[in-house]
């Protein structure tokens, strides 16, 4: 039986040798440190969070729950702070705090991938058992519309007056008490995060886990990484101090996420194929539908509809719609309000419902983000707005605003500077003469891919079909930032049947 040290627990540095060295522990570092333990290898995972358990859910207190398993605090930003990044930072990483939507990649998007990035061994035959093998294990199965909250229901039923394509989704949960507050951690245990799951069957294979800990460095010679230097953080600050693990591995694995993975690589000065390039966001908006009688959005499975009536739009930007759950300090956040405006906004929130809109970037040759470091570092991103993202924000608030309305809302609002506001169809014009760009309207994202992207040229790519990196041959990256484009679906199932798709090329290399 493996074991889990936390940063408490660690007095002093330590230095492991083992078959292979796991960074994070999210969809996919959980996926391929399971599959590697139980065939026998002897796996060390580093997680820079925390090991939460149902205790410290229990009180299900946003000012407690963002700090401690979300990166940054909560606060992870674009550079011009223009899109708030929301990534967890726990064992288990953003699968304990999501939204437990568990979706496919779509045909024609691995479609797409075969016929402009010639990822051939990426279609859906070649997926469809590691889907069917993940979703097993997290208990994937459709949420019944019945239990579908308000929220959600908004969603629904203003697609079905419009007549536009609208379904129930499939949630990786067992025993659900349908609280609604999976974004905080769940409560009873119900949610099958990685935690619950792959990182139980990896440490029951034997796996080491520490947790609290943060890959600095890859060091590398002759082409290959020779131990990952990491430092033990202090849980509640963040900030490490002078214990420090070393482990040096036989194969390592990258599976930091799109975000600090690429900011690891550039700190380790392993800047092939584009690092940090070509990174995807699903960047979102939103709009408030106000209604006659109670919501309570803060009740119930967070995301159990969606519609992707738009996911393709041609040679336009194509986006999908989904419900977001309506805490209150989630909301008060997303409020482009202060004082006696946000006060207002949070005093009708009982009778609220939040509606998004995902846009499926990096579909139509747009450059998309750029991960990077700063002087101490850290992770930076730049995402600029271009022409077809920006057009398709529009295009995304007058599909939601249509929606809204067509449910029964007494008004639909915006999150611009200045919120547009309709009581009904006819205001719909004005979203025309509205400005869409940075710092204009609140635009969120929750799903970061891409910045070591997967492909056939060296020049181009960092990481083969194999997911194997180009030039460090003792080293895979295996989670979303593998991806030629975003997903058009929430990517926690993807990355899982990805990695598990791709593990058989890590045992060979052993």
């Amino acid at each position: 039986m493996g074991e889990v040290f936390t940063g408490e627990q660690m007095t002093a540095s330590r230095e492991l040798a083992c078959d292979v060295c796991v960074i994070g522990s999210g969809a996919g570092g959980a996926v391929i440190a399971a599959k590697l333990a139980e065939a026998g290898h002897s796996v060390v995972v580093l997680e820079e969070g925390g090991e939460f358990t149902r205790a410290d859910w229990i009180a299900l207190r946003e000012d407690v729950s963002y700090p401690l398993m979300y990166q940054e605090r909560g606060g992870r930003a674009t550079t011009d702070r223009a899109i708030t990044l929301l990534q967890g930072r726990a064992l288990g990483g953003s699968t304990v705090v999501n939204w437990t939507t568990a979706l496919r990649v779509s045909e024609r998007t691995t479609r797409h991938w075969q016929e402009a990035h010639g990822l051939e061994t990426w279609g859906q035959d070649a997926l469809a058992p590691h889907f069917e093998a993940v979703e097993r294990r997290l208990n994937v199965a459709p949420w019944p519309l019945s239990l579908a909250n308000e929220n959600n229901m908004a969603l629904h039923r203003g697609c079905e007056s419009l007549g536009w394509e609208v379904r129930n989704l499939p949630r990786n949960v067992r025993d659900c008490a349908n609280t609604g507050y999976c974004g905080l951690g769940c409560p009873t245990d119900a949610k099958q995060s990685m935690h619950r799951t792959y990182i139980q069957d990896a440490l029951a294979a034997g796996a080491i886990v520490h947790v609290d800990c943060k890959a600095e460095r890859l060091e590398v010679e002759g082409g290959r990484v020779v131990a990952v230097h990491a430092n033990i953080l202090d849980r509640k600050s963040g900030r490490g101090g002078p214990v420090r693990v070393t482990v040096r591995p036989s194969v390592t694995v990258c599976a930091a996420g799109a975000v600090n993975g690429p900011a690891l690589l550039l700190r380790s000065g392993i800047k092939a194929g584009g690092v940090g390039t070509r990174t995807w966001l699903h960047p979102v908006v939103a709009v408030v539908g106000e209604y006659a009688h109670d919501v309570h959005g803060w009740y119930g499975a967070p995301q159990s509809v969606s519609s992707h009536e738009f996911i393709d739009r041609g040679a336009a930007a194509g986006f999908f719609m989904e419900a977001a759950p309506v805490h209150p300090m989630l909301s008060s956040i997303a409020s482009m309000g202060f004082g006696e405006d946000q006060a207002a906004f949070l005093e009708r929130l009982v009778r609220s419902s939040v509606l998004i809109a995902l846009q499926q970037d990096g579909m139509l040759g747009d450059p998309g983000g750029t991960v990077g470091i700063d002087r101490a570092g850290n992770p930076t991103l730049s995402y600029p707005f271009h022409t077809t993202l920006m057009e398709g924000f529009q295009a995304a608030y007058v599909a939601l605003s249509k929606v809204h309305l067509g449910a029964g809302a007494q008004r639909a609002m915006t999150l611009h500077r200045t919120p547009v506001v309709m009581d009904g169809p006819a205001g719909l014009p004005a979203l025309a003469d509205a400005s869409y760009g940075p710092l204009e309207h609140r635009v969120f994202s929750a799903h970061a891919m891409g910045g070591c992207v997967m492909g056939n040229d060296p020049a181009t790519s960092v990481v083969g079909q194999d997911l194997r990196h180009h030039a460090v041959r003792n080293l895979f990256v295996m989670d979303g930032s593998v991806f030629p484009t975003s997903l058009g679906v929430n990517p926690t199932i993807t990355i899982a049947a990805g990695v598990h798709k791709s593990a058989a090329g890590v045992l060979a290399a052993l």
